[in-house]
């Protein structure tokens, strides 16, 4: 299929393709909802002190988003995208409100298993869409878009609910915010139409016929060295992700950082992360994956050891707009990755099957470097994330072929 073909494509159905990536700031934002502040409102509420337990809602939201990103894509292949989408925001109704108005820890642990369903099914048909509509010499670009916009939405509701609490405290007041996403985010999900009708089958070097979920599973669980590859560094990424997301703010805090600093540190990276994703998703249609991929993991490793020798609010702010950056060169372009080497009959399934294993380390790195911070302390933790995220682009090196991009020409 021609540039030229895939581009018209895209052209034809611009109107779907652009309330699809509004949908997904919506969808973003209801992570960022929670991005700045519930790290703070574990101790500040709760009496939450260890590392472990004031994590706990960020593995609650992981395994729960990974179980269910495992089987979003094929439901969707049965169901429809369209109708997934829309039951993921019929399912995010009442977070905001038990965050506002939880008066046990248990009850923060239900809403993120609420929004670790809620996201799997509106984040991953978002994806799925765009990759329907999208002809393979474009999907860096669609998926680009798409995570610009998601990750735009985790920025700009991080900080508005720090700014919010710095002038009205950590609740209720800032989860208003979450009423109006989830309002918007379901008028939009009634607008669009379901894209299985334009899956690009113009894939010549991959099967045709479909292929059971489980097979597909055991192809990105190392049946397929470069799927294989591509689980393990997405599941390095958010291990590095929910780290952050946990430990971060506890961690600025304890260097008594101002509450507005913490907001404006914590929002950067999802800010650089969502911004440069417009670059470096089409970037990766015309250089390959690989190349970005490891310059990625690189860069996240680099930006996480900033943390640890920062001394300032500018040092802070740097490491975390270095993070982002390598964040946005492997988070498009992973995904992109998957859908090059995934037949277009299974290529919802192989999504689905690597985001549950990039999901599972939002669980792992929350409890996993929980426990170090504890054990030791937070920059020990993240010294360690560091490493596994260097060692990623040795992985990425042996194991991604470098003509990837051509499984789908």
């Amino acid at each position: 299929m021609s540039q030229n073909q895939n581009s018209t494509n895209l052209r034809q159905h611009i109107l779907l393709f652009s309330v699809l990536v509004i949908t997904n700031f919506f969808v973003g934002g209801m992570v960022g909802l929670e991005r700045t502040l519930l790290p703070l409102i574990a101790e500040a509420d709760f009496g939450i002190t260890s590392s472990v337990a004031a994590l706990s809602f960020i593995a609650t939201f992981g395994v729960t988003k990974a179980c269910v990103n495992f089987f979003a894509g094929s439901l969707s292949e049965h169901w429809g995208r369209v109708k997934i989408l829309q039951l993921g925001w019929i399912i995010a109704i009442p977070i905001p409100l038990i965050l506002m108005l939880a008066d046990h820890w248990y009850w923060i642990l239900f809403a993120n298993v609420l929004l670790g369903v809620s996201q799997a099914f509106t984040w991953s048909m978002t994806v799925v869409m765009k990759v329907d509509i999208a002809g393979p010499k474009q999907r860096g670009l669609a998926i680009g878009l798409n995570e610009f916009a998601g990750y735009g939405g985790v920025a700009v509701v991080a900080y508005l609910t720090g700014y919010l609490a710095t002038e009205h405290g950590l609740r209720p007041e800032p989860f208003y915010v979450g009423l109006v996403l989830v309002a918007i985010g379901l008028i939009l999900s009634m607008l669009v139409k379901d894209t299985r009708e334009h899956i690009h089958h113009g894939d010549h070097s991959n099967a045709a016929k479909p292929l059971p979920l489980f097979d597909v599973f055991k192809k990105a669980t190392g049946g397929h060295k470069a799927l294989t590859t591509a689980s393990i560094a997405g599941m390095v990424t958010n291990l590095k992700d929910g780290m952050l997301w946990g430990l971060l703010p506890i961690f600025l805090l304890s260097k008594n950082t101002p509450l507005v600093d913490i907001a404006a540190i914590v929002a950067v990276y999802p800010i650089v992360w969502s911004t440069t994703q417009l670059i470096f998703g089409p970037l990766s249609d015309k250089l390959g994956r690989k190349l970005i991929i490891a310059a990625g993991m690189l860069t996240q490793g680099v930006g996480l050891i900033g943390f640890v020798i920062a001394e300032s609010y500018w040092g802070y702010f740097m490491s975390s707009a270095v993070v982002g950056l390598g964040t946005a060169m492997v988070y498009p372009t992973l995904l992109a990755l998957v859908s090059d080497l995934a037949g277009p009959t299974w290529r919802a399934s192989a999504l689905g099957v690597y985001r549950f294993w990039r999901d599972l380390g939002y669980a792992i790195g929350a409890i996993g470097t929980g426990v170090i911070a504890d054990l030791v302390d937070i920059p020990a933790s993240i010294i360690i994330v560091s490493i596994l995220a260097i060692l990623a682009v040795i992985l990425v090196a042996l194991c991604v072929p470098k003509d990837a991009l051509q499984h789908s020409k």
